[in-house]
């Protein structure tokens, strides 16, 4: 069976992938899942076998692994232009969706109704990052070591506040050593050795080639940033910060927010913790990569120090700069690994790493699932140090009782009850709209 079972048109792929775009809600389980319909089941346009092999080779790469899976399928479909299309249509409405819903956001956020809207979203959300740390869990933790990891990792970031790129990283290496004296200890299956493919020089040599291309396409906006605007204005720090984010980002966006809140809410003060909470429930309700919150957060940090431009103008251009430094990445990987994929899936090492890394990836979902209750439903957190710990503390006499509700309510939504995600945000907007209105 080939990998490729027909062949579309450039035209009928895009109409696919359009519609592929305007329909992924859910996250990237729910994107991925519509893809498998769409592509594999029904149009036949990439084997099943082919579509498994690309999904694990996504997850080596840093960035939304739904999104690259999308410029992977786009590519072997149609070459770079295909991946273009097939990336930038996952991308695109999303994109167009939250910055509409940005701008609205710091237009009403001062509105009562609005902040009691968003606060029943932010209830929904702590739940919606539950329930992802127990499918997550549920998949990821298979040995004892893998949970190990995943303690280990929370333990860093909640106890001793270390950076997550530092956690990814150590965790790799340990999967990557283990893997090569004890891969049992991950549960590692054994692979068929690879398949025959061209030299390795003339695939290296491409792959430099299309590393030095893209990497200069995704630097140039920052360059011309630095020219214009100098290296401190808010602009150049914002990209410079979601570049740094767009090769660190393994273990999907629930990973990145616990780096992103560590930085953008701590360090940059480009939004708070509330805040950073009702940009999450933004895009859960948004079609396209859950990652797309990093929109959110350039759009807030631009809107906050705008000079020379409008605060509306320098938010949009803070947006722009924003999903371009976060997504450039994808198509960088995508295209300069993709003919690498047939001998890294058989990589053992890789595996290994990769491995580590999802375990501690549920350490770090984790973390962020406790920030997130802490700021929710305690009006007052500080941040306690006693040596070398830096744990965050909630003022116990500082509970909110209406936020405790409606997490009560969106936890018994979502995990009882079929309604879903868009249900569970629905239901508990409302509900916190009609207690602004009636308590």
């Amino acid at each position: 069976m080939s990998a490729l079972m027909s062949e579309p048109s450039f035209q009928q792929m895009t109409r696919v992938f359009t519609r592929i775009g305007l329909l992924s809600f859910g996250g990237p389980a729910g994107q991925i899942a519509l893809m498998h319909k769409e592509l594999v089941d029904d149009r036949d346009w990439i084997s099943e076998d082919r579509f498994l092999q690309a999904l694990n080779f996504c997850h080596l790469l840093p960035g939304p692994e739904a999104q690259q899976l999308a410029t992977y399928i786009g590519w072997r479909l149609h070459g770079v232009r295909g991946g273009l299309v097939g990336g930038g249509l996952f991308v695109l409405p999303g994109a167009l969706v939250m910055l509409g819903l940005s701008i609205l956001y710091v237009q009403a956020a001062h509105l009562g109704w609005f902040a009691a809207l968003f606060l029943g979203i932010k209830a929904a959300v702590l739940a919606l990052v539950a329930q992802a740390l127990l499918r997550i869990g549920g998949r990821a933790l298979k040995s004892p070591l893998q949970i190990l990891l995943a303690i280990l990792s929370f333990a860093a970031l909640f106890l001793f506040a270390l950076p997550f790129p530092l956690v990814v990283l150590g965790a790799g290496l340990i999967g990557m050593a283990v893997a090569a004296f004890a891969p049992h200890w991950l549960r590692l299956k054994t692979l068929a050795p690879p398949p025959p493919t061209q030299s390795r020089r003339s695939l290296l040599a491409a792959t430099l080639a299309t590393i030095a291309l893209w990497a200069a396409i995704w630097a140039a906006p920052m360059l011309l940033l630095a020219l214009l605007l100098g290296p401190d204005h808010s602009l150049f720090a914002i990209g410079a910060f979601f570049s740094k984010l767009g090769v660190v980002t393994f273990g999907g966006a629930y990973a990145v927010l616990a780096y992103m809140a560590q930085e953008a809410v701590q360090a940059h003060h480009w939004l708070s913790a509330g805040e950073m909470a009702d940009g999450l429930g933004l895009a859960e309700t948004t079609p396209g990569p859950l990652i797309m919150v990093t929109q959110f957060v350039g759009f807030l940090g631009a809107y906050r120090a705008p000079a020379p431009f409008s605060p509306m103008l320098a938010g949009i251009l803070g947006a722009a700069v924003t999903t371009w430094t976060t997504f450039a990445p994808s198509f960088l990987g995508i295209f300069a690994c993709a003919p690498w994929i047939e001998r890294l899936s058989h990589a053992r090492r890789l595996q290994g790493g990769l491995a580590a890394i999802t375990a501690a990836v549920v350490g770090v979902i984790a973390n962020l699932s406790v920030w997130f209750a802490l700021h929710l439903l305690f009006r007052r957190v500080v941040t306690v140090e006693a040596g070398p710990l830096r744990p965050q503390l909630p003022d116990p006499l500082s509970l909110d009782p209406l936020a405790l509700a409606l997490t009560l309510l969106a936890f018994f939504l979502l995990f009882r009850t079929r309604l879903g995600v868009a249900g569970t945000l629905a239901l508990c907007a409302g509900a916190a709209l009609l207690a602004h209105l009636f308590l």
